[in-house]
């Protein structure tokens, strides 16, 4: 078997604030819709599915309090990727640092509450 990608699925209860979200304040692009329940955001080579749910994602509060992530995009220059995220209105969870595995990283929070973090190895 040979694999020609990972496709990951955020749940969102409003699908329209997510597209605009991973569109707009990410940069990201709308790669199709179906109806309106499900869509894809690609960025670059690689795509995250939205599927529309009527509560909100059960593992938004098992992130938070574990300090795990959602989706982890590693980027070749966080400090850029933070910048311009920062221009186009993200807030922050926690500001680009340097962690003890060698990686410079920020998190940030979609707009259902998924976590996000940005990481570039050094």
């Amino acid at each position: 078997m040979h694999i020609v990608n990972i496709i990951a699925q955020l749940r969102t209860t409003d699908l329209a604030a997510s597209i605009h979200f991973y569109t707009t304040q990410l940069g990201f692009t709308l790669d199709f819709q179906y109806d309106d329940f499900y869509a894809g955001v690609r960025a670059g080579d690689h795509i995250i599915h939205l599927k529309l749910v009527d509560d909100a994602d059960p593992s938004i509060t098992f992130v938070e309090r574990g300090e795990h992530f959602h989706l982890y995009f590693q980027t070749d220059d966080v400090i850029a990727a933070a910048d311009r995220l920062a221009r186009a209105g993200v807030r922050f969870e926690r500001e680009a640092h340097e962690t003890p595995w060698r990686t410079r990283e920020f998190i940030i929070k979609d707009d259902q509450g998924h976590t996000l973090y940005f990481g570039q190895p050094l």
